[in-house]
């Protein structure tokens, strides 16, 4: 049996590196006590797959983990996030669990693009609404950025699927800073908020960033590998947004 759970990193917990949570939930695994399978071999590991990796300081309410189980006996999956939370440090919380099937697609492949809410300092509202009409506008926008310790030229344009500009932010930690929304391309290869950022030019820096959705297309519609209507870390509606039409 192969189940999918979904859960939020808020807090915290976002200092905490995408390895030090996958040995978080190895131990909430054991403590819940599930028949979690393992792999063959000298060095048998348990049978997790994450779906993508969030950076190290962003916060998130859509990660996704799939656990294989050995067999289903004694193991009810809608009762699994009242059993996981207790093991669970402050800042992790279990929304949702599902069985999925034999041969679904590793969500690592699954995902074609996420949905991030980014506040941004550096320059005023007006100004980042600017270059966000500028960026969207432009036919290609080519950036220079370091990929596993090498410089790499790429046309980010393609990946910048939506922009939404909600204004000034309204916390006591960013009090200059700006809100955006932004639906970022996932294949073939990535596009981070902060290559968003500098894509967008003018020296702007990332703040709080969370990562509200990440999509999958299924028969052509978009949808959440597990839909979640909570709250899209204190988000807000767009006064207008920047789509790509093309």
């Amino acid at each position: 049996m192969r189940i999918r759970i979904r859960f939020s990193k808020l807090g915290k917990i976002r200092f905490t590196s995408h390895r030090d949570v996958a040995r978080i939930w190895e131990r909430a695994l054991r403590k819940a006590s599930l028949p979690v399978a393992y792999t063959e071999g000298f060095s048998p590991r348990p049978k997790l797959s994450f779906g993508l990796a969030l950076s190290t300081g962003h916060e998130s309410l859509g990660e996704y983990l799939d656990v294989d189980l050995r067999g289903d006996r004694g193991v009810d999956v809608e009762e699994l996030p009242t059993r996981l939370d207790p093991a669970l440090p402050l800042g992790i919380d279990v929304q949702a669990a599902v069985p999925i099937a034999p041969g679904t697609p590793s969500l690592q492949q699954a995902v074609v693009s996420c949905t991030w809410r980014i506040e941004v300092t550096g320059q005023s509202p007006a100004e980042i609404g600017d270059a966000v009409r500028r960026a969207i506008a432009a036919d290609r926008l080519v950036v220079t950025r370091a990929r596993k310790g090498n410089e790499v030229t790429d046309d980010l344009r393609p990946l910048i699927l939506s922009l939404a500009l909600t204004g000034a932010t309204n916390n006591a930690v960013t009090e200059d800073g700006t809100e955006l929304v932004a639906e970022l391309g996932t294949q073939p290869r990535g596009l981070r908020p902060s290559e968003l950022l500098l894509a967008l030019g003018g020296g702007l820096e990332e703040a709080r960033v969370c990562r509200i959705h990440q999509w999958l297309l299924l028969d052509g519609a978009r949808q959440e590998p597990i839909p979640w209507d909570g709250e899209l870390c204190g988000a807000t509606s767009a006064p207008y947004a920047i789509t790509r039409t093309s």
